[in-house]
């Protein structure tokens, strides 16, 4: 009885460790959201998770929905956004790889 109820905390330790730190981000910012309607602190919460806070609560800081607070701070940059063909659209990332043969 006993053994049972430390396996299960153990296995219960380690999916709370995975899911802090192997999940994507987008949807360690969805537990933060759903933790915070829950009542648990939303500050809190995200700390832990290793995420924004204001993220998925439709505040628009963070870029997850339709309108970006950031926008005008970047659109300020000009030369920065300039070789850009549109600049209110995100960076898009390239991973290079070196393929050996």
């Amino acid at each position: 009885m006993w053994q049972n109820l430390i396996v299960a905390v153990i296995v219960a330790a380690a999916l709370l460790h995975f899911s802090t730190k192997y999940l994507p981000a987008a949807w360690r910012r969805q537990i933060v959201y759903l933790l915070a309607r829950h009542g648990v602190n939303q500050d809190k919460a995200a700390r832990f998770f290793k995420t924004t806070p204001d993220c998925g609560s439709g505040c628009g800081s963070c870029g997850s929905c339709g309108t970006d607070a950031k926008a005008p701070a970047a659109g300020a940059a000009g030369a920065a956004g300039a070789s850009r063909a549109d600049a209110s659209q995100p960076l898009k990332r390239v991973i290079p790889l070196h393929v050996q043969r």
